[in-house]
């Protein structure tokens, strides 16, 4: 069976072509796709040859993870379903993760059409609400909503999100959805507003302010930190202002820079958390949570493509100072 794929040919090289994918099977979704969402983070990690896995990095004399089909999320609907498939059927509208490819460095990939889908990563999508493409991102939002839903809140419960990234976004929502007050730290004045204007976050430009002296300032002990760049020299800052019994998110890739002191966090009894990857449960409470209006995507979307112009948004991703926060590639017209 073939399908036509956004491939990483090599390191920085893409391409859109036609993929060999493996005939369905009983326990198969195959989906026509309307939208995939990359993942910038992740997949500009894959692109620039960082890594061989979701959490392994590349080292020197290991293996190349060239060609492979980036990505892990998309909606669209299904063509048919297997006979041992019973949640979804032909004519549904659902939203899938990876997909299952030949020939590849991986045997899955997320931006490809149509794609064959094992059942377990399939979720159906009601008709009714939110747009199809506010869940075209979901496994990349139900990272942000695992990452506010570990650590305990109060309400009032003071708590820093590190990083204004899609993740970022929506840990914050997360947790304010919860009753925290949330202060969210990054670099892009336009991406801090998008915090504002939604209501979830009070922002603090790292560019211009020190945080460490915002929360001094402000008389601010905190909760919770979040952090989801992998940034463990902005965790040491923070940390004299967090208090006793308080949490550690860490879901930023740190590569081979993730060694923490332990001893140092037990002196306030930080709680650390390290959640990674997606489950069946959180990406039903995702969807959910984002079909119940509080968790909210389409307001982040800065950039949407044509999927065969998979290149033009890479290339624009990876420029100095990209604007890009959520990129959709749309298959509609494929």
């Amino acid at each position: 069976m073939k399908a036509l794929a956004v491939v990483f040919e090599t390191k920085e090289v893409v391409s859109v072509r036609t993929v060999e994918v493996p005939e369905p099977t009983d326990r198969d979704v195959v989906i026509e796709l309307e939208y995939s969402w990359i993942s910038i983070g992740t997949e500009s990690s894959f692109f620039r040859g960082e890594r061989i896995s979701g959490e392994v990095p590349y080292t020197d004399g290991g293996p190349w993870p060239f060609p492979h089909v980036p990505g892990y999320q998309k909606v669209g609907r299904v063509i048919s379903a297997g006979a041992a498939v019973t949640h979804v059927k032909a004519g549904d509208r659902v939203f899938a993760s990876v997909s299952k490819v030949d020939g590849m460095y991986f045997d899955f990939g997320g931006h490809i059409n149509p794609s064959v889908t094992d059942g377990s990563q399939v979720w159906k999508l009601s008709e009714e609400g939110p747009e199809p493409l506010a869940y075209s991102g979901t496994v990349l939002t139900q990272v942000g909503y695992n990452c506010g839903m570990r650590p305990p809140v109060a309400a009032g419960d003071i708590a820093v999100v590190i990083g204004d990234g899609l993740v970022g976004q929506w840990a914050a929502q997360t947790l304010a959805h919860r009753g925290a007050q949330v202060y969210l730290l990054g670099h892009r004045e336009e991406r801090l507003k998008l915090a504002v204007a939604g209501g979830y976050a009070t922002p603090i430009n790292g560019h211009i302010s020190d945080p460490a002296q915002v929360l001094e300032s402000e008389n601010k002990q905190l909760a919770i930190v979040i952090d989801t760049v992998g940034s463990l020299d902005t965790f040491r800052k923070l940390q004299p202002h967090m208090k006793h019994d308080s949490h550690l998110v860490s879901a930023g890739y740190l590569g081979e820079a993730g060694m923490i002191d332990i001893q140092k966090l037990r002196e306030q009894e930080i709680t650390l958390h390290t959640p990674s990857g997606w489950s069946a449960d959180r990406m039903a409470a995702t969807i959910a949570a984002i079909q119940e209006g509080w968790l909210t995507t389409e307001q982040l979307i800065t950039h949407r493509f044509p999927a065969e112009d998979a290149a033009e948004a890479w290339e624009l991703i990876t420029a100095p100072k990209s604007p890009c926060l959520g990129v959709i590639l749309d298959w509609r017209q494929v």
